[in-house]
């Protein structure tokens, strides 16, 4: 006892010290090691290019293009956005601070942008460079205890060990294995395009980044209206309305030049689908570059017209009356072909005319007109106010003239489409009403008190071409396929290992062991490893055991792959 008793003190203060390190009170100082300016880039680069932070970064992508698809965009439509901030003051204004109404060119955006690059990018380069290692180096040895792969087989065999050895190998070459010998065993090792698969993904991805990123900022996109018998030069004044992207510069447009020619639509004429579209194409004769020779060609729907990086699609089509106005002495003062805009899918369509300059009238005093127009390509009693058919079956031309100040000296900008009725007066006819007719080609309407008269000379038609410059489309495409293929094989093919070992053993008679291991689950693993088992045993046929009889006939059964010792069964 007096031996042990100076020992208690020293006991005590040891399970003291072991209570305090199982106390859950706060410590009183933790000495943690400063990570440094150097550990922190460290830290932040490993979480960048890891796969949760990508993933989150494409999740951003696509969470920020939703506002960018449902709320007016400037680049887009400027007359949108104006409107939406006029009726939505306090939101419009929101939006606007947010950069909701440009979000393909806001920061927020480009910095997810960026940071998505970037996290693609370095985890692309360490696992290619890893992958390019293993393909530089040969699979590993067979580890010790083969039984604990999840699939195994032996037998044992009369041939000798190297005889088995070398045969292993010549099959496992011959079933397109990476396989050498490495000392008693053969390691062999397929499935490397999963790796270069998931590469390729990745790869694609950054390429297809790159494209979009490149078609939306050097892109342009404009229309125009072109009636049978004019012309359009690609040139930014020639265009109804054009937009661009931010770095599209106007000495990037493609020299072209067209003329319409014929444009010729043809439509159901019976049935369910009476007057749905049969055929819409427009005869051309275009130019490349400004000293280009002619050529004829048909763009039709979804069919463009390529000429360098410009693609002129046909979008839409519709009928230009040729009205003529003359005025009190019967000089021409107007005669042209007016667009009209259709209303409905019968080709109800409605325009106006603006006669400037020139006119002047009964009494010499000049004047400005304005003709309000509205056109039906099928007129049917009955249906005074919309076409029954957008063919040219039976033409009329409603018209209601105005005179007076259209405004167009105002100094306000004003649609072609529209007339500004504020400052004009109607004309009126011999009972007091607004006057207003119906006119065939051919037919004039009269002035009253002899201010001149209308003419409904012919109809030709117009047809709108998008001209659209989109640089990146054909790599945005290779990224596409390239994602798909790679990503199908990322998923499909498996990464597997193959071991085979041929030893004597103590009697004499050489074993054999086979096993494989999946670099992913793989129900496939054990029947491909039972297939090349049956395929070597019938070159190294198995022998009896030291304490069996051998066989009375020439056949053995073949080797099965059982599951070893704490696998799953496959």
């Amino acid at each position: 006892m007096s031996k042990t008793t100076p020992d208690a003190p020293a006991a005590d203060q040891d399970l003291g010290a072991a209570g305090s390190q199982l106390s859950t009170a706060p410590a009183e100082s933790l000495n943690m090691p400063a990570l440094g300016v150097i550990g922190w880039a460290r830290w932040f680069w490993r979480q960048l290019t890891s796969m949760r932070v990508a993933l989150l970064l494409l999740l951003l992508v696509a969470l920020g293009a939703i506002p960018g698809s449902l709320i007016p965009q400037t680049g887009t439509d400027a007359t949108k956005v104006a409107d939406f901030v006029k009726n939505n003051p306090t939101l419009g204004d929101v939006y606007d601070k947010l950069g909701l109404f440009h979000v393909y060119s806001s920061v927020w955006f480009g910095a997810i942008y960026i940071l998505l690059f970037v996290s693609l990018i370095g985890c692309i380069i360490p696992r290619t460079w890893q992958f390019v290692g293993q393909l530089r180096g040969r699979p590993p040895g067979a580890p010790k205890r083969l039984t604990r792969l999840p699939a195994y087989t032996t037998w044992r065999t009369g041939a000798e060990p190297e005889q088995v050895r070398e045969a292993a190998l010549t099959l496992l070459k011959k079933r397109r294995y990476r396989a050498h010998l490495a000392g008693d065993n053969v390691a062999a090792e397929k499935g490397y395009l999963r790796e270069v698969g998931n590469l390729a993904f990745h790869i694609a991805l950054i390429v297809m980044l790159t494209a979009f990123a490149w078609g939306q900022l050097f892109k342009s996109e404009g229309n125009k209206l072109v009636v049978e018998g004019d012309g359009f030069s690609n040139t930014l004044t020639q265009y109804d309305d054009f937009k661009s992207g931010n770095l599209f510069d106007t000495g990037d447009l493609v020299p072209l030049s067209f003329t319409l020619n014929k444009f010729t639509g043809t439509y159901e004429t019976s049935g369910p689908n009476t007057g749905t579209p049969r055929l819409y194409q427009a005869a051309i004769t275009y130019s490349e570059g400004a000293y280009g020779k002619d050529h004829k060609t048909l763009v039709k729907v979804n069919e463009p017209l390529e000429i360098g990086d410009a693609k002129v699609y046909l979008t839409a089509h519709g009928y230009a009356p040729v009205i003529t106005v003359r005025d009190g002495k019967g000089n021409v003062v107007y005669s042209d072909a007016v667009a009209m805009l259709p209303l409905d899918s019968n080709v109800t369509s409605t325009g106006v005319v603006k006669v400037l300059d020139g006119y002047k009238n009964a009494k010499g005093v000049s004047e400005q007109l304005g003709i309000s127009a509205f056109f039906l390509p099928t007129y049917t009693k009955g249906s005074e106010t919309a076409s029954t058919f957008p063919a040219l079956n039976n033409p009329v031309l409603n018209l209601a003239p105005y005179y007076g100040d259209l405004g167009v000296d105002s100094g306000i900008p004003q649609s072609v489409y529209q007339l500004d009725k504020s400052h004009v007066k109607e004309f009126k006819d011999s009972k007091g009403a607004q006057l207003r007719e119906n006119l065939r080609p051919g037919q004039t309407m009269k002035l009253p008190n002899g201010a001149g008269s209308i003419t409904y000379e012919s109809t030709r038609q117009w047809a709108n071409f998008q001209v659209v410059q989109q640089p990146g489309t054909d790599w945005a495409l290779a990224g596409s396929l390239t994602a798909i293929f790679g990503l199908a094989a990322s998923l499909f093919i498996q990464r597997r290992r193959v071991w085979v070992r041929a030893v004597r053993g103590a009697d004499g008679v050489t074993v054999v062991e086979m096993a494989g291991l999946g670099r992913s689950e793989s129900a496939k693993l054990p029947e491909e490893l039972g297939d090349l088992a049956g395929t070597l045993y019938d070159q190294a046929p198995g022998a009896p055991g030291p304490d069996e009889d051998p066989p009375h006939d020439d056949t053995t059964p073949d080797p099965r792959v059982v599951p070893s010792e704490g696998a799953e069964t496959k």
